[in-house]
């Protein structure tokens, strides 16, 4: 007799290891097996046959895939060279239809491989030389591998951004359109196959030759160069052919300037000073050329001193008042009862007398109070 305490039944055991043995294989296989294709996956599979219009690929070990109908027809001219034993890529549009057969497209596989290939260029950083085809009022547009894609007025390099006089955005559309037919070196900065958006950026291509050409200079080079364009930010000013700088508005002059565009007109030659060089592009100063107004004024000037002063800007805390060309202190607006109060008191281009309240011309700071 078998107790509760006897070893268990040979027999039982052997049979479990029988059904161990039959699963085992089974499940490596099944573990080992591709996963089955879905929708919008890329497969890959030999032509077994050719039919009227419809093509059949072996899918194993998943069944057959066929390519029929409007998606036949849209490949039709791929198809002709087609034979029994050629393999083809094409991408699962449909599961198991009707007959049982996978559902593919070879055109919706050209174009998953193409944005495939945009991702990887966008990852790489890869240059391209393309034509412009056309252009809207927000930039230009190109064709890639059969895609459009889009390059923004924004992400053109110095050279090629559209300069008018009050940035009126018909003007801009005059110029942009001057640049189809042309080639632009560029890179993809977004691929995204499920938006279909493909935008292009001229900053950063062609970068080895600007390399070239930037190493030539260095920060203090004191250069003549002839203005571009003018922004509201600055003006762009060319130092050779193919490489341009930007002087920003706060590097133009010492004294407040309102607006780039009234300073400066194109073709005007003027010098520069490089005063820094980073990721191939250079920041140049015009002020860097002139005497700082504030050295002199440190010999001129004290805390608690009587003043007169011009008021030249309004701003959030208050308004800017000019002691002389190039030195301005700020009068806080909580000298004042209200907004509305100080700008009645204070007319723009008007003199007033004011108290020196701090004074740092090392630094470039200084405070400014009414004077009773």
């Amino acid at each position: 007799m078998v107790t509760a305490t006897d070893e268990r039944d040979p027999r039982v055991e052997m049979d479990e290891d029988i059904v161990e043995a039959k699963k085992g294989p089974m499940e490596e296989m099944l573990a080992s097996s591709p996963a089955r294709p879905e929708i919008d996956d890329v497969v890959e599979g030999p032509v077994v046959a050719i039919g009227r219009a419809r093509v059949f690929v072996d899918l194993s070990p998943y069944g057959t895939g066929i390519i029929y109908g409007r998606e036949y027809l849209s490949a039709r001219d791929s198809l002709k060279n087609v034979n029994v034993g050629d393999i083809v890529t094409a991408k699962v549009v449909g599961s198991d239809n009707d007959e049982g057969y996978i559902e593919l497209s070879l055109r919706e596989a050209r174009q998953a491989l193409i944005w495939g290939e945009a991702e990887t260029a966008m990852q790489k950083k890869t240059s391209f030389t393309l034509a412009i085809t056309d252009a809207n009022k927000g930039g230009l547009i190109i064709a890639w591998n059969g895609i459009q894609g889009f390059l923004p007025a924004s992400q053109l390099a110095a050279s090629h951004y559209p300069r008018v006089p009050d940035g009126d955005k018909d003007k801009i559309f005059v110029e942009l359109k001057k640049l189809i037919g042309t080639s632009l070196d560029v890179q993809i900065i977004t691929a995204s196959p499920k938006e279909q958006k493909l935008i292009f950026s001229e900053k950063g291509a062609g970068s080895s030759e600007r390399a070239n050409l930037v190493e030539k200079y260095h920060v203090g080079d004191v250069q003549e160069g002839v203005v571009t364009g003018a922004t509201e930010f600055g003006v762009f000013v060319k130092l050779e052919d193919g490489l341009e700088g930007l002087v920003h508005i706060s590097e133009m002059d010492w004294a407040l300037v309102e607006n780039p565009k009234s300073r400066y007109k194109v073709g005007e030659k003027l010098s520069v000073k490089v005063i820094e060089i980073k990721e191939g592009k250079i920041s140049l100063s015009i002020k860097a050329l002139k005497d700082d107004p504030w050295k002199a004024a440190a010999a001129k000037y004290v805390k608690d001193q009587k003043v007169d002063a011009v008021v030249i800007k309004y701003n959030k805390h208050g308004a800017l008042a000019s002691i002389e060309e190039g030195v301005a202190g700020l009068v806080h607006i909580s000298e004042f009862a209200s907004e509305a109060d100080l700008r009645a008191k204070l007319e723009l281009g008007k003199v007033y007398p004011f108290t020196i309240t701090f004074f740092e011309p090392k630094d470039r700071r200084m405070t400014l109070k009414p004077a009773n």
